[in-house]
């Protein structure tokens, strides 16, 4: 076992996944790992990594999603415990993995949300999450026709395994994100919506 880099993680998500729309879900849900960490006092560069490689076998793996990632990472000798948090991200849907650590839960919870946040983000005539407030996300959350493929039910489910409501977890993805929001392209400084920019509404 070693302990992998964040430069290694962010390797291997290039090396599996060309899409951009799947490398910028990948930087959106690292980045609020990494502010979850600081707040719950967890290891930032580790639940970072951990985000950043949740979807690692998406790209050319879909069908085998969580277990190809799994494997490879395990090719690599990567630390169990992360194996198991990237893992248990698909609970439910494509694992028997529960999340039980507090990086674990947060993962699970926010990786749909990241997915809600970027597809309220585009359609707001700003493009920029630093004017994206909990209650225009609320509103959007409660269209079910908007961005239908975000699994709400695993949002819920995600903000009860942690103990907070579902607004206080929205308003901790939208700080986290807004972290990364230049590099997500989500700054205001885009013209309009990328190709593929929504992912996360239909995958786990």
């Amino acid at each position: 076992m070693h302990t992998p880099t964040r430069a290694e993680a962010y390797g291997l998500l290039t090396e599996y996944n060309d899409q951009d729309g799947l490398i910028k879900h990948a930087l959106a849900v690292e980045a609020v790992m990494r502010h979850a960490a600081r707040q719950r006092g967890g290891d930032e560069d580790t639940w970072g990594i951990v985000g950043l490689v949740h979807d690692l076998d998406y790209g050319r793996f879909p069908e085998q999603h969580c277990a190809m990632t799994a494997q490879i990472l395990r090719e690599r000798d990567w630390p169990e415990e992360l194996v198991r948090a990237v893992v248990s991200h698909g609970w439910g849907l494509c694992s028997d993995v529960e999340p039980v650590t507090e990086m674990e839960k947060v993962l699970y919870a926010v990786d749909e949300l990241c997915g809600l946040v970027t597809a309220a983000v585009l359609v707001r005539p700003s493009k920029s999450l630093h004017d994206l407030e909990v209650k225009s996300l609320k509103k959007k959350w409660k269209d079910k026709g908007f961005a239908a493929g975000a699994n709400r039910d695993v949002i819920e489910k995600g903000a009860t395994l942690l103990g907070i409501s579902v607004e206080d977890l929205m308003a901790e993805a939208i700080a986290g994100m807004r972290e990364a929001a230049a590099a997500l392209g989500l700054d205001g400084s885009m013209s309009g919506p990328t190709q593929g920019g929504e992912r996360g509404e239909s995958e786990a």
